[in-house]
């Protein structure tokens, strides 16, 4: 009996102990996940402001490794920047097997602003592939700093990224079908990590691409943002901005299926948001 009051005192104490712990704090930046296409001038004040770029004790970066020519993209998105009131405006290309000092890594930490250019999303992830680069982007995302990217710069915020590479070498182009193990994956820098993001969606009809993802991946929300169109994170909320749409797709684990290597799914819920509108990030 003695023993039996002692395991049982022990399990009570177990679990007021791990019943009161804190719940992981939120970062206390934003995420501004631009679908691709033109920006809005509203929408590239925003981000202006929630960054207070209009203030010279602020700065803000561009990561332009997306791009096959970062200095332009790094021009384009500055000019946008500093015509619309932003000061302090810096290029950070890192080239692929760059060794970082130290000072650069704490430029990333400490910067109030961080945008991720247009381009081929595998490119970014290959020139940061072996440095500190997204750790330190996480720092500063969890610190305040608003992080942006619009496009290949918008895809690679989550953990698992989409590289618009085909697996099924008979699947016809243009992701025209719904089919077992088609869509490529790979390592994104996990800011985002509930969330797989697809880019220019209802303009360039990226539904069956997206579907297929989010099948074979039930514990993920799947977010294709449309052109001149972003998602706003804060938390775990995300409100929608801009001129277009974006759809969320949620699929409920065990609703998978394969036959003759076309996917299916009975579980699966579909959300068309407008601009204003806000859903959860959680799964």
């Amino acid at each position: 009996m003695k023993n039996f009051k002692t395991i049982v005192s022990f399990a009570i104490a177990s679990f007021l102990l791990f019943s009161c712990e804190p719940a992981p704090e939120e970062p206390a930046g934003t995420l501004y996940i631009i679908g691709g296409g033109s920006r809005p001038e509203s929408m590239m004040r925003e981000m202006i402001e929630m960054a207070g770029l209009e203030s010279e004790d602020k700065y803000g970066i561009v990561l332009p490794m997306s791009s096959a020519d970062t200095d332009r993209a790094f021009e384009g998105m500055y000019e946008e920047l500093t015509e619309l009131g932003a000061v302090n405006i810096y290029n950070f290309n890192v080239e692929q097997g760059e060794v970082l000092p130290e000072s650069k890594l704490d430029s990333i930490r400490n910067t109030d602003f961080i945008y991720m250019s247009g381009g081929v999303q595998r490119r970014f992830m290959e020139a940061v592939e072996g440095t500190q680069v997204a750790e330190a982007m996480l720092d500063a995302y969890e610190n305040g700093a608003v992080i942006a990217g619009t496009s290949a710069g918008a895809a690679v915020m989550s953990s698992k990224m989409i590289t618009g590479r085909q697996l099924q070498e008979d699947a016809p182009d243009g992701f025209r079908t719904i089919q077992a193990e088609n869509i490529e994956l790979i390592d994104g820098l996990g800011l985002l990590p509930t969330v797989i993001i697809d880019q220019h969606f209802l303009w360039r009809s990226r539904m069956n691409r997206l579907v297929s993802v989010c099948i074979e991946n039930p514990e993920k929300i799947g977010a294709g943002i449309d052109e001149s169109t972003a998602i706003v994170v804060n938390g775990n909320q995300a409100r929608v901005t801009g001129e277009s749409q974006v759809v969320v797709i949620h699929n409920t684990p065990g609703g998978f299926k394969v036959e003759d290597g076309l996917l299916g799914s009975s579980g699966m819920k579909l959300s068309v948001y407008l601009p204003g509108d806000t859903f959860s990030v959680v799964p």
